[in-house]
C-alpha cells in the first residue's frame, strides 16, 4: 500500500486540487468561448459545430488514449502531458487573431482532456474503491468544480475591466504552471496509486467471468448504461450555444455571461455531491432525474427573460455535475479493474460523439426556431429515459438469476 500518510482521501483531495486549478484555467475559457468566435465572425452553427468537435474530441480521443493506459499503465505520464496541452493551448488563445487559428487552439485544448482523462479516472476508480466509488468521485469533482467557478469569476473580471479577450486568456497561464508543479510533486508521493485496490478486487456488479473478457467486450450493464448516456446526450447542448443566444438576443451583459457560467458550475458541484452519495445508495436509478432535467434546459434557457433564461443554464449545470461525477463511478464499478482505461474510453467516445451531434444540431436548429429545439429535446429524452428503465429492469433481472 500507498505510504501510510498517504491515505485515498488523502490522494481523492489533492488530484482535486490539480483539477481545481486546472479547471480555473480551461472552464474559464469555456465560459466565453462562444462570445470569442462570435467576435470572430463565427456564426450560431459554426459556434455548435466548434464547441460541439470540440467536445466530441474530448471525448472520442479516450478510444485510444484510454486502451493506451491500460496497456502501457503510464498512468502520470498520460495525464501530466494532457494536463500540459490544456495549460497551454488556453493562453495561446489570447493571441488568437482569426477564427480558424482560434477554432484549432479550442479543439487542441479538449485534444488535452480527452489525453489525460482515462489516465486519470482509472487512478481516481482504485483510489475511491476503499472510500466508496460516488463519494470519492463527488468529492473530486466539487473540488474540481470550485476551479470552474473561480475560472469564470476571474475571467469575468478581467473582461470586464479591460474589456480585452487577449488578457483575460493570457493571465489563464499563471494557474495552468501551477498545475504542472503540483501534479509532478503528487506523483511524487503517490508514484502507483493502482495499489490502494487489491489486485482481486474486480468490483464489477454481476460480472461472472472477468477474464474472458477480450479487449472491446464488458458486460451488457455497460453497453445498456452507455446507450442511456448517448441517448440522453443527444438532448443536452453546448453552453457555446447557450451563451451565443445571451449575447445575441442581449439577455445579459456580455462580462456577464462567466458569471453565469460560473453560477451553473457552483450547482455542478453540489449536485455531484448530491448524486454521488445518493448512487452509494440505490446505484443507477439515481440517474433517473438526468432526463426531466435536460428537457427542461431549452425551455427555460432560449428565453429572453434574464431570471428564466439564468435558471436554464443552472439546469445545464446541474446535469453536468452528475455527468462528472455519477456517471464515472458507474463505469468503474461494472468493469474490470485491467481494462477500465479501455471502458473509460469507450464510454466517452459514445458520449463525445453526442455532444458533437447535440451541440451541432441544437446550433442548427437554434437558426430554425426555439420551439423546434424544445421539441427536439423533449423527445429525445422521452427515449433515453425508456432505455434507462429498460437497463435497470434488466439488471436487476440479471442480478436475480
Amino acid at each position: 500500500m500507498p505510504k501510510k500518510q498517504w491515505s485515498a482521501w488523502r490522494f481523492v483531495v489533492w488530484f482535486g486540487v490539480v483539477s481545481l486549478l486546472a479547471d480555473l484555467v480551461y472552464e474559464g475559457a469555456r465560459s466565453i468561448t462562444g462570445p470569442f468566435l462570435a467576435s470572430l465572425g463565427a456564426s450560431a452553427a459554426l459556434v455548435g459545430i466548434i464547441t460541439g468537435l470540440g467536445e466530441g474530441f474530448a471525448l472520442t480521443g479516450r478510444l485510444g488514449s484510454g486502451p493506451l493506459a491500460d496497456k502501457t499503465r503510464a498512468y502520470w505520464p498520460l495525464a501530466i502531458a494532457g494536463y500540459a496541452l490544456t495549460v497551454i493551448s488556453v493562453p495561446l488563445l489570447g493571441i488568437a487573431s482569426v477564427l480558424g487559428t482560434a477554432a484549432v487552439l479550442v479543439i487542441m485544448e479538449r485534444i488535452g482532456k480527452a489525453l489525460r482523462s482515462p489516465a486519470k479516472d482509472v487512478m481516481l476508480s482504485h483510489a475511491t474503491s476503499a472510500i466508496g466509488r460516488g463519494k470519492g468521485f463527488a468529492v473530486h469533482e466539487a473540488l474540481d468544480q470550485i476551479g470552474a467557478v473561480l475560472g469564470p469569476l476571474a475571467i469575468g473580471a478581467i473582461l470586464g475591466l479591460t474589456n480585452s479577450y487577449s488578457w483575460a486568456f493570457a493571465a489563464m497561464a499563471i494557474p495552468g504552471v501551477a498545475v504542472i508543479a503540483l501534479l509532478l510533486w503528487l506523483r511524487n508521493k503517490v508514484p502507483d496509486p493502482t495499489q490502494y485496490e487489491p489486485e482481486d478486487d474486480s468490483t464489477v456488479e454481476a460480472t461472472t467471468e472477468p477474464k474472458r473478457f477480450a479487449n472491446w467486450q464488458f458486460p451488457n450493464a455497460f453497453w445498456w448504461y452507455l446507450a442511456f448516456t448517448v441517448v440522453a446526450t443527444l438532448g443536452y447542448g453546448t453552453f457555446g450555444v447557450l451563451s451565443f443566444h445571451l449575447v445575441k438576443e442581449h439577455v445579459i451583459a456580455t462580462p456577464l455571461v462567466p458569471v453565469v457560467y460560473a453560477a451553473a458550475m457552483g450547482v455542478d458541484a453540489l449536485m455531484a455531491v448530491a448524486t454521488g452519495w445518493l448512487y452509494d445508495r440505490i446505484g443507477r436509478r439515481s440517474l433517473l432525474i438526468v432526463p426531466f432535467i435536460s428537457a427542461a434546459i431549452p425551455m427555460f434557457a432560449f428565453t429572453t427573460t434574464p431570471w428564466v433564461a439564468v435558471t436554464g443554464i443552472l439546469l445545464w449545470g446541474a446535469v453536468m455535475g452528475i455527468q462528472e461525477s455519477t456517471m464515472r463511478a458507474a463505469v468503474a464499478d461494472l468493469v474490470p479493474a485491467r481494462r477500465r482505461g479501455t471502458a473509460y474510453g469507450v464510454f466517452a467516445a459514445g458520449f463525445g460523439t453526442a455532444t458533437f451531434i447535440g451541440g451541432a444540431l441544437m446550433g442548427i436548429l437554434y437558426g430554425i426556431s426555439i420551439p423546434a429545439i424544445i421539441m427536439a429535446v423533449v423527445c429525445i429524452e422521452i427515449c433515453a429515459l425508456i432505455v434507462l428503465i429498460i437497463a435497470i429492469r434488466k439488471q436487476s433481472a440479471e442480478a436475480k438469476s
